[in-house]
């Protein structure tokens, strides 16, 4: 078999096994994909609205290519996300109320990136001098960040001009400005230079070199004199950073506000994409388009054909099982 068409091989057993499942709960597979497809992708529209999509999604990529390529699993970015999202919503309209829209765009995005690597501090520090596993610590972190976000919408931060429980809202004209009289927000070229800029670090940097040593092997990384807790607290940390940028990216680009009980769960999409781009950010960008079209274009499906939306993540999941199995058996 060819390499290109083992590289194709996981995507064709994934719409295979995933037509399967949908002709087995009385969905035509050729119709949903044609609405996906049509929503996502091929309208106006649905392209604008994936290219929105994609923007926190890049900036969630780059935060895991970097503790991924560390060898630590921050799994921790929903929480992080969602409660810089949070302070974002809050403080945006209050800082462009009082300082104008400059200040509310360029304090909202530091205050976002800041929060969410306030709320990675203490996992990072756990791993990084008491050894403690960062797969639990973040998860427990995501969990209570995700509840403490919807405590504060319901009962700090709530705007009490509104019936439903939701933070104050920043007006459409003071959010990210849009590009070339679209619907897409500088938020993307933001996210695609950063995302960019972090493969560049981890392949052609001396703290790139340093990274990857830590990844592959702790133990020489400390034969060879480096710091490895602080090389550990400071990926941590700057994936924290970055995913809480995403947050403050979607909220001052698209949605303005944040609605209790609101939270779209982004990480759990992008782990497998950057799974699947083996930590490479030019294919982490290609993969994460294809991600925002998927999740642009089955929240229509679920409208039409009652298919739920979060059934991207089925395909995702699929793709990476099949690269596995696709891969050849090392010797």
């Amino acid at each position: 078999m060819t390499r290109r068409a083992r590289a194709l091989l996981p995507f064709a057993l994934a719409l295979l096994l995933c037509g399967a499942v949908l002709l087995a709960v009385g969905v035509d597979p050729f119709e949903y994909g044609a609405v996906v497809l049509r929503r996502g992708l091929f309208s106006p529209r649905g392209v604008q609205e994936s290219l929105s999509r994609a923007a926190p999604l890049l900036l969630i990529a780059a935060s895991l290519m970097l503790s991924f390529r560390a060898g630590l699993w921050n799994l921790g970015v929903d929480g992080q996300f969602l409660l810089a999202a949070t302070v974002t919503a809050a403080t945006a309209p209050v800082l462009d109320a009082t300082f104008g829209r400059a200040a509310a765009l360029l304090g909202g995005l530091a205050l976002a990136a800041l929060t969410g690597a306030a709320w990675a501090a203490l996992p990072a520090a756990l791993r990084a001098w008491r050894g403690l596993n960062e797969i639990v610590t973040t998860l427990m972190m995501s969990f209570l960040g995700v509840s403490l976000a919807n405590t504060l919408i319901k009962l700090v931060l709530r705007d009490p001009d509104t019936t439903v429980p939701q933070t104050l809202t920043l007006p459409v004209a003071e959010r990210l400005p849009r590009l070339f009289g679209s619907t897409v927000h500088l938020g993307l070229p933001l996210a695609l230079g950063i995302v960019l800029g972090m493969h560049l670090l981890l392949t052609r940097s001396a703290i790139g070199l340093r990274l990857r040593v830590l990844g592959e092997s702790p133990r020489a990384a400390r034969h060879m004199g480096l710091d490895v807790p602080r090389l550990t607290f400071t990926a941590l940390l700057g994936s924290g950073a970055l995913a809480g940028l995403a947050g403050g990216v979607d909220i001052l680009g698209v949605w303005g506000t944040v609605r209790a009980d609101w939270n779209p769960a982004y990480g759990l999409m992008v782990v497998p994409a950057v799974l699947l781009a083996r930590l490479n950010g030019y294919w982490a960008a290609l993969v994460v388009a294809l991600l925002a079209v998927l999740s642009v274009g089955t929240e229509s499906a679920a409208v039409r054909l009652g298919v739920p939306s979060y059934f991207n993540l089925v395909f995702v999941a699929v793709v990476l099982l099949s690269l596995g199995a696709a891969r050849p058996r090392r010797v």
